[in-house]
Order: C-alpha cells, then sequence, then structure tokens
C-alpha cells in the first residue's frame, strides 16, 4: 500500500542507514520499525499513563504502605 508520510530527515536519515545494512528497502524497515513499536504499546499495560511491570506470581504487591515501611527502616 502506498502512502505519504511527512517523517522527520534524522529519522528517515537513520531508517536508511538500517535500510542499508539489511539489504532491504526503506518501507520494510519503516513497516518494520513501525510493528515493533505497536507491539511493544500493547505488550506494557499502562495505568494512569505508567507502563505496569508484571511481577512473580509469588512476588509482593508494592503499595504506598510498603514504601513508607522501607523508607522508615533506612535513614
Amino acid at each position: 500500500m502506498k502512502t505519504t508520510l511527512a517523517i522527520d530527515d534524522d529519522v528517515l536519515d537513520a531508517a536508511r542507514e538500517i535500510a542499508e545494512r539489511q539489504e532491504k528497502n526503506l518501507g520494510e524497515v519503516i513497516s518494520d520499525l513501525a510493528r515493533r513499536s505497536l507491539e511493544m504499546q500493547q505488550l506494557a499495560p499502562r495505568r494512569n499513563g505508567v507502563p505496569l511491570i508484571k511481577r512473580k506470581p509469588t512476588g509482593r504487591t508494592i503499595t504506598p504502605e510498603f514504601v513508607n515501611e522501607l523508607r522508615d527502616e533506612y535513614p
């Protein structure tokens, strides 16, 4: 599919360098980079704009109270 995009010069230059190194065309490289970025957005769920980090099933939930306990233990 063809479309017209406005891409910053520095981004375009970097994508061209990647395309040259990987022996791919520019469209393939930009599509790959965009796809990876979109996948990363989907992988990291967010709450209030902050990415959530998965914890082990045996891990402890970090609460404000827990943070205060740690702060009080270590002056």
